[in-house]
């Protein structure tokens, strides 16, 4: 049984939350999100609380129930609060700033790192060193995150590079003579 999946979902005041067919929509004050469910999983909606059951005791409908629930319980909370992805920039001239609908990167390569934000994504850098990305689709926020981490994914040794705040690089020891 999962332990997730069994779990109802409340859906907040402000928040719109529709179920038609397989398709479940939600819909807040910071945009509106759309998820298309496998046919494996059953979502009822009872006044408020949505419930997500297997339809079936395969494995596989097992393993997309909880899943299930996690998604749909994850973008009532997007729209309704948001979703917040901070990095660190660690290094030598290392520096990010944001000008209209791009983010420059200048990374120690021979040119400038340009990346374009995603339509309904916010990009801020509160210091050059400091990049922070929220938005109401939680996909999209760790996506471009991840994309602008592997521009310069941190080192062991120095510890330069691109992390997430709550990473913690585990530092090597450099060579003995």
């Amino acid at each position: 049984m999962s332990r997730v999946g069994k779990n109802p979902i409340t859906v907040p005041s402000g928040v719109q939350l529709a179920v038609q067919g397989r398709e479940v929509s939600v819909k807040g004050k910071l945009g509106a999100l759309a998820l298309t469910v496998s046919p494996e999983v059953e979502i009822a909606n009872d006044a408020g609380r949505i419930t997500v059951k297997p339809r079936d005791d395969t494995k596989r409908a097992r393993a997309l129930w909880g899943t299930t629930q996690r998604r749909i319980r994850n973008m009532v909370s997007d729209v309704s609060a948001g979703y917040k992805v901070d990095l660190e920039i660690n290094g030598v001239g290392y520096r990010a700033q944001t000008d209209g609908k791009t983010l420059t990167l200048q990374l120690g390569f021979s040119h400038d790192v340009v990346v374009p934000i995603p339509e309904g994504l916010k990009v801020v850098c509160e210091r050059p060193t400091a990049i922070s990305i929220s938005g109401a689709d939680r996909v999209a926020v760790g996506q471009l995150a991840a994309n602008v981490r592997g521009f310069r994914p941190p080192e062991p040794y120095k510890g330069k590079g691109i992390k997430y705040a709550t990473e913690t690089i585990h530092r090597k020891e450099g060579k003995k003579k």
